[in-house]
């Protein structure tokens, strides 16, 4: 047998392939040596091929690996096997019957106590307080460990294929409620017939009355300090133990009524449907024998057409429908052509071309076409200024011209001719 130390330390080293192998241990209880060398050389590599029988032969060597008798099997050290499962909780679902012995042994400690106290016996106190600490360690550990497996259990059932069978893919879920959930919740009860509660309720008062008649006598204070510690690891447990109990119930309650109303329903529809297939549907739904009625459920087929309810609004709008009458405009009077506003503008520019040089452009416009909007001799005077045949000169005196409706005042624009630089001689004068 391999010390504590060398055990602890070849865990310590080699801990990847512990922690692999104790993950592989829920569906293989023993390993032959070609599939440990396998994994332990996933994590070592392939560097030296002498290198993973070694660690095998240090495994062996510290009993992390223990031989099973009669084969050449090798089995992961029991005491290592929870320790890592605990840490990783990786944790086996346990007996409901384990933790009911353990809440009975709770009833005996506390028994035990008790008699201690009213026959003034130290000794009795000290051993049984000392047993109900290691219960409730004991218990605590064993309600966490299940928790923690339950939730596997649910997590492993959702996660699975959606088409798998329900009653295979839930199986797991099914035991562990039925040979767990129930008779936890049945000792849970805090009523007549539960267990947990009434010996946890009578432990607590049995160590607060230790606990009091030490300070009476005069008790050591670490022996007083020792019962209050075991009172407080009590109600803790309680609170504990109701917890775990509300929320493996809220696991894997819904998954259970799920798969037993599947298999009810399924099983229903199932049989309905190969009846209405062999007998036809009237056959096959009949209420009662010797009668036709269908279920009051069934909705026949109707075989007639029926306007909708936007159809009958339409008819509606056109059985009401009436004309509008339209006004049409009457004919117009007098000329309906009028030209007092139109202008030759090219006839315009070639006129101002010939009379430049001219002192008032807009002047010269009101002259020579009196019959113009105000508009449009505006525009005619801002389009003239800026045509490129003469240069427009802006005047320093501001003047005021009156025209057909208003009056514009303004500086006013003197044209003339364009000037041809030296050099260069106009083409009537070449001529």
């Amino acid at each position: 047998m391999a010390s504590p130390k060398s055990l602890i330390f070849q865990l310590h080293r080699h801990w990847d392939i512990i922690e692999t192998l104790c993950r592989q241990s829920r569906e293989l209880p023993a390993f032959e040596p070609p599939h440990l060398l396998a994994v332990i050389e996933r994590f070592t590599g392939n560097d030296d091929p002498t290198e993973p029988a070694a660690i095998l032969r240090s495994l062996c060597a510290a009993d992390l690996l223990q031989p099973l008798s009669r084969t050449d099997d090798w089995q992961i050290n029991p005491l290592v096997l929870d320790f890592v499962r605990g840490l990783t909780h990786e944790h086996e679902l346990g007996l409901s019957a384990v933790l009911k012995a353990r809440v009975e042994a709770v009833r005996e400690a506390t028994t035990l106590l008790a008699a201690g106290v009213d026959q003034q016996d130290m000794d009795n106190v000290r051993t049984g307080a000392a047993r109900l600490s290691d219960l409730i360690r004991q218990i605590t550990r064993q309600l966490d460990a299940d928790r923690h497996a339950i939730l596997e259990l649910a997590e492993k059932a959702k996660g699975s294929d959606a088409a798998m069978p329900i009653a295979r893919r839930y199986r797991a879920v099914l035991d562990a409620y039925d040979h767990y959930v129930e008779p936890m919740n049945e000792m849970m009860d805090s009523g007549l017939g539960g267990t947990f509660y009434p010996h946890l309720k009578l432990a607590v008062q049995t160590l607060d009355r230790a606990e009091e008649s030490l300070a009476i006598r005069g008790a050591l204070y670490t022996q007083r300090m020792q019962l209050r510690q075991v009172a407080q690891q009590a109600k803790e447990l309680r609170r504990l133990g109701r917890l775990v109990a509300q929320q493996c119930s809220d696991t894997l309650l819904p998954l259970r009524e799920e798969a037993r109303q599947h298999n009810v329903l399924s099983s229903a529809i199932g049989t309905l449907l190969g009846r209405v297939r062999k007998r036809g549907l009237k056959a096959a739904l009949r209420s009662a024998p010797g009668t036709d009625t269908m279920p009051g459920w069934q909705r026949e087929r109707r075989s007639l057409v029926h306007l909708g309810d936007e159809v009958r609004t339409l008819m509606a709008d056109a059985l009401r429908f009436e004309p509008k009458v339209q006004t049409f405009p009457e004919a117009l009077t007098g000329d309906p052509a009028d030209l007092s506003d139109w202008v030759d503008e090219p006839r315009l520019k070639q006129t101002l071309a010939r009379a430049l040089p001219v002192d008032n452009l807009l002047l010269w416009l009101k002259h020579h076409h009196p019959q113009l909007r105000d508009a449009s001799l505006l525009r005619l005077y801002h389009e003239l200024v800026r045509e490129p045949g003469w240069q427009a000169h802006l005047q320093a005196e501001e003047i005021r011209t009156p025209l057909q409706s208003v009056r514009v005042a303004y500086y006013p624009h003197r044209l003339e001719a364009e000037t041809l630089p030296q050099g260069e001689v106009s083409n009537d004068a070449s001529h």
